[in-house]
């Protein structure tokens, strides 16, 4: 059986999947039906970037925030917590998940939960980016999320991890990394019928960025890992700094990218599409690594990310690519005579 028929026969059990696992499957919950702004890195450093929070938020919903994850000892007392912060050392005084996050977004998810339109929910998807995988800290997140569970997009956990199961609507999605650690306690360790508050990412081949996708990702979504989470440089060779200029060939590549997940069940993410100016990366604390070098540059990738169905779509550059993404969808939109 060739290759292109094994991609079709996927594509339509995935769709076959979608269409008969309930209402909720059929909004936007369901693989390439929209295309999110990821807000990267949203949390502050230290004392700088407190807003990016409010900055992510100011465009509404929905959209995606991703939040690093740190495990603080205090040495004095030996009590351990989690704090959302990306640099070390750590202080002890970053601000928590609960008091960054959940906090800020209370009044999103209690209005959504009351009004309950669930054809555009999850409004939210929470990304969480572990900077360690201590099995402690993953446990102690576990906690965090049960006490927003109200809010949460959900799941029973299955006997067989190959059995995949309709997703429960909430208004926060949570999304999490590739570790074998955090499967063993967000998934593992619940019991056959309990609820799933977050789902993995699948793992990725990474030893040679421009291989064919089944070659990079060759396995189906499952109940726990729904997700693909990618460098640019599986689509441009030595990703953003190294891009040239954007042709049809990159975007043929990032389509059958797109095309491979979608058809295995699975949410595909790119991370970090920026098109900064030197000078707007040294005040605002973004990575040069990241960047195309001009917002022309960028939104070239920005449309092309759009018209392939990427789900989420990661950038510093919250509002730009918010107001972006919103254009082409308005431009793209049936019209009503």
């Amino acid at each position: 059986m060739s290759r292109k028929i094994v991609s079709i026969s996927l594509l339509t059990l995935s769709s076959l999947f979608f269409a008969s696992s309930g209402v909720c499957q059929r909004t936007a919950i369901r693989p390439g039906t929209r295309t999110l702004m990821d807000a990267h890195n949203c949390y502050p450093y230290g004392d700088w970037w407190a807003d990016r929070i409010n900055r992510a938020l100011s465009a509404g919903t929905p959209l995606a925030i991703e939040q690093d994850l740190s495990w603080y000892t205090d040495p004095k007392t030996g009590k351990s917590w989690s704090v959302v912060a990306h640099a070390t050392p750590l202080t002890g005084h970053e601000p928590t998940l609960q008091t960054y996050f959940f906090d800020r977004i209370r009044p999103i998810a209690e209005r959504a939960l009351r009004e309950n339109h669930q054809a555009q929910w999850p409004l939210i998807t929470l990304n969480l980016d572990f900077k360690d995988n201590k099995p402690e800290h993953i446990a102690y997140i576990w906690a965090v999320l049960k006490h927003y569970q109200a809010w949460l997009t959900t799941a029973p956990r299955t006997a067989n991890i190959h059995d995949v199961q309709p997703l429960h609507l909430g208004p926060i999605l949570v999304l999490t990394g590739d570790s074998d650690v955090q499967q063993k306690v967000f998934y593992d360790q619940i019991p056959v019928g309990g609820r799933l508050l977050v789902f993995g990412a699948v793992h990725t081949n990474t030893q040679d960025p421009m291989a064919a996708p089944d070659v990079l990702e060759p396995e189906p979504a499952d109940n726990y890992r729904r997700w693909w989470n990618n460098p640019w440089d599986v689509v441009e060779q030595g990703g953003q700094t190294k891009a040239g200029d954007w042709t049809d060939t990159d975007f043929a590549r990032l389509k059958s990218l797109v095309h491979h997940a979608h058809a295995n069940g699975l949410w595909i993410r790119f991370y970090t599409l920026d098109g900064a100016t030197t000078p707007e990366l040294s005040c605002r604390g973004w990575f040069p690594s990241y960047n195309f070098g001009s917002v022309a540059r960028a939104k070239q990738r920005w449309r092309a990310a759009y018209l392939a169905k990427v789900d989420y779509l990661a950038s510093d550059e919250y509002e730009l690519v918010s107001n972006y993404l919103q254009r082409l969808q308005a431009s793209s939109a049936p019209s009503s005579n």
